[in-house]
């Protein structure tokens, strides 16, 4: 199978292209970011553009930027090829638009490719389900590297997501308190707080409490090596192929859904 990278002389797409070749796959080649001054790795074909990477590749996996989460989607409906999208911090209108070209062509987005991460939100999904938000108040802490642009990560979003569902509600309708600043007034009940750090060279973390007046409950993940995220990349592009189309995630590459 023929897997290519948009944005492979990025943080992830280098390590994605170790990756791909330890799952027995062949590279395609890649794509540079706009504006790139980074070298693509010895040896790699560099592709002029989108079209031509999708028109090369069996699948293809991109963590460059929300902006180009929709050219990509759409590129992927054009050449009816897989895309495997890692992008975070899509707008609504973007992930609206994502939604859209994955009713033709099978499309996997997630917010973070590591398998555990994954776990915990599933079992965010039952805890949440099991304490009642009038007792529980549910708050998400996240840190990651001084580099990131997006704020809350695409993760906690995630895990918020995950907490309202088990409360049958959404995350919007449950509200969110983020970035609290000030005289703030009370907690709103039911509402899900998120606390954004950025510092160092952090790869991930992310801890999601539950506290009731009687007890506290909190469940942390932290990564400490991006291949977590690129081996996991690659085993979804790999379960990917040959989908019918439709919008995907990590849960379904798990066996969770």
């Amino acid at each position: 199978m023929r897997i290519g990278i948009a944005g492979m002389a990025g943080r992830m797409g280098s390590l994605l292209v170790g990756e791909v070749a330890q799952a027995g796959a062949s590279l395609a080649g890649g794509t540079l970011r706009p504006g790139s001054t980074r070298a693509a790795p010895l040896g790699l074909s560099i592709l002029p553009d989108a079209d031509a990477l999708f028109a090369a590749s069996d699948v293809v996996i991109d963590f460059t930027h929300a902006d180009e989460a929709v050219p990509h989607a759409t590129c992927a409906l054009r050449h009816g090829k897989p895309l495997v999208l890692g992008s975070s911090g899509l707008s609504p209108a973007q992930e609206r638009a994502v939604t859209e070209a994955a009713a033709r062509v099978p499309i996997l987005h997630a917010a973070n490719f590591a398998p555990g991460v994954n776990l915990v939100l599933a079992l965010a999904e039952k805890l949440a389900a099991a304490l009642p938000p009038e007792s529980y108040d549910a708050e998400i802490v996240e840190m990651h590297h001084r580099q990131k642009v997006d704020a809350p990560s695409g993760t906690a979003l995630a895990m918020g997501r995950a907490v309202a569902k088990g409360r049958g509600t959404t995350l919007e309708a449950a509200g969110m308190e983020s970035g609290r600043d000030g005289h703030t007034g009370a907690r709103a009940t039911g509402a899900i707080g998120f606390a954004a750090l950025r510092g160092g060279q952090v790869v991930g973390e992310h801890t999601l409490i539950f506290a009731a007046g009687t007890e506290q409950i909190a469940i942390t993940h932290r990564s400490f090596d991006r291949r977590a995220y690129a081996s996991g990349a690659i085993r979804a592009a790999l379960w990917l192929h040959g989908r019918a189309p439709g919008l995907y995630s990590m849960m379904d590459v798990l066996g969770m859904r």
